[in-house]
């Protein structure tokens, strides 16, 4: 049903772009197109709610759906070009401000955190409360990780073309866990690693905490970490370990394909230089087949693979896992010294969650919703920000990038939008170097409302304020 919709919703686009329905004009009933198309009314409902989102349709109340060209299409953003040397990381306090923030009721644009709406909030709780009622399954340290949580784990990754068994798996607190205990497996303090910039600032406290240098190699907004600028830094420095989302990269919503991948597992394992992989943002492809992690085409156990399900089940669970290769040993130890273990009944809860079924008939759905949403606040920042804006075309995940003309304008309207309750990311924590202060991130998954289509207009009123001083 989601592919019959979207495939619905690209033919009405087709026809509203050549001109068959113009703007202002109102389509035709449901049952109408219902017949026209030979599918359901329900679908064709989902149609529109689907270019409602693309900025393609306006409904009015008791009177249907009307076209709404988009004002303008803005193009994506350029990848920038920095010399790489290694720099000691300094984490931002601003980051951390972000989180706090958006938990004293303003609109919630900055945080890469999902509205309850969009996920499975129902259905984790009866697994939740089924997993209370197990007694004494909960009653120890379940170091690695309780078998059940490993095991699910182990057949979903089997799938995604990486077979492991339940013993190559370690749970852990969340992906940051994950991506801290594969640098202290493969570094000492002082050691330079790469990533990717713009970088996910998580990935940059994760440094800082174990004590590491930084290059910062660019990436493409599409295509992903530029494997050109990496082969110039591992010719250049002592590079230890490697940080790369190679699929919808937070914050581009960049996806390396799959040739790439695989050049980037050569490149590394020929230099003796550990991958780790951060796939949080796999399973929430928008459309097609999930994307395939880099760690599908390791065969030495080079790629140490992190993710969790803080994007998809719940954040507040705090869980994740990681596949360390031949590294577990290193990871199993600094895991147990840290803190011993993951706790035990959201390993419980959520293995009861995948083995019942319900968190692929939850996705199915969430894919859908991740991909309207985005659409929606990527045509918004197009029709209302300033002429010049570059936007990304994430194709899977729900964050948002954005290009502003201007040196600093993305941060003086970070500035600006806060004295107005407003929270955006600013560019400037994506990097340790005071790059992007002309970039923002926003979050889309939010459920759409008047307060968030207006938030989203006035972060492009403050950046024509900004441009024109």
């Amino acid at each position: 049903m989601g592919i019959l919709y979207n495939q619905v919703a690209d033919q009405l686009q087709a026809l509203i772009r050549d001109g068959v329905y113009r703007e202002g004009e109102r389509l035709p009933g449901v049952r109408v197109l219902s017949r026209q198309f030979g599918v359901s009314i329900s679908t064709i409902l989902q149609a529109h709610q689907t270019l409602e989102g693309r900025g393609y349709l306006e409904a009015r109340e008791r009177s249907g759906y009307f076209v709404r060209l988009p004002a303008k299409d803005a193009p994506e953003p350029i990848m920038q070009r920095y010399r790489a040397k290694p720099v000691p990381v300094s984490a931002r306090d601003m980051a951390l401000e972000l989180c706090v923030d958006e938990q004293k009721r303003m609109v919630p644009l900055a945080a890469a955190v999902p509205h309850p709406d969009f996920l499975p909030v129902r259905q984790i709780q009866q697994s939740i409360l089924w997993a209370g009622r197990r007694g004494l399954e909960y009653q120890d340290y379940a170091f690695p990780g309780k078998e059940s949580y490993r095991r699910q784990l182990a057949q979903r990754m089997a799938t995604l073309g990486v077979p492991v068994t339940a013993d190559d798996i370690l749970a852990t607190n969340g992906a940051q866990e994950a991506i801290i205990l594969a640098l202290r497996a493969v570094t000492v303090p002082g050691d330079i690693v790469v990533v990717e910039s713009p970088s996910f600032p998580g990935i940059l406290h994760a440094l800082e905490v174990v004590g590491l240098r930084v290059i910062e190699v660019p990436t493409h907004p599409s295509d992903g970490l530029s494997l050109e600028g990496l082969q110039v830094a591992l010719e250049q420095w002592p590079v230890k370990a490697c940080v790369v989302v190679a699929n919808h990269s937070n914050p581009l919503g960049a996806c390396m394909p799959d040739e790439r991948k695989r050049q980037l597992v050569d490149m590394l394992e020929d230099a003796r230089v550990p991958l780790i992989e951060d796939d949080i943002y796999g399973d929430l492809f928008h459309s097609g087949e999930r994307p395939r992690p880099a760690k599908a085409f390791d065969r030495t156990g080079n790629v140490i693979y992190c993710s969790s399900f803080s994007k998809t089940i719940s954040p507040g669970l705090r869980l994740g896992w990681m596949v360390p290769g031949r590294y577990m040993a290193e990871a199993r130890q600094h895991k147990y010294f840290v803190n011993l273990a993951t706790s035990s009944i959201p390993q419980l809860a959520v293995a009861h969650f995948l083995e019942q079924g319900g968190y692929d008939r939850y996705l199915r759905s969430a894919r859908q919703n991740y991909r309207q949403a985005t659409e929606r606040m990527r045509a918004t920042v197009a029709r209302w920000f300033p002429e010049g804006t570059a936007v990304s075309r994430p194709q899977g995940g729900f964050v948002i990038w954005a290009q502003l003309p201007g040196k600093n304008t993305g941060t003086d309207v970070y500035r600006r939008a806060r004295e107005e309750n407003i929270n955006v990311a600013p560019g400037l924590i994506f990097s340790t170097a005071s790059k992007y202060n002309n970039c923002l991130r926003i979050n889309s998954a939010n459920p759409w409302s008047d307060r968030i289509e207006g938030a989203v207009r006035r972060l492009g009123e403050l950046a024509e304020q900004s441009l024109n001083g």
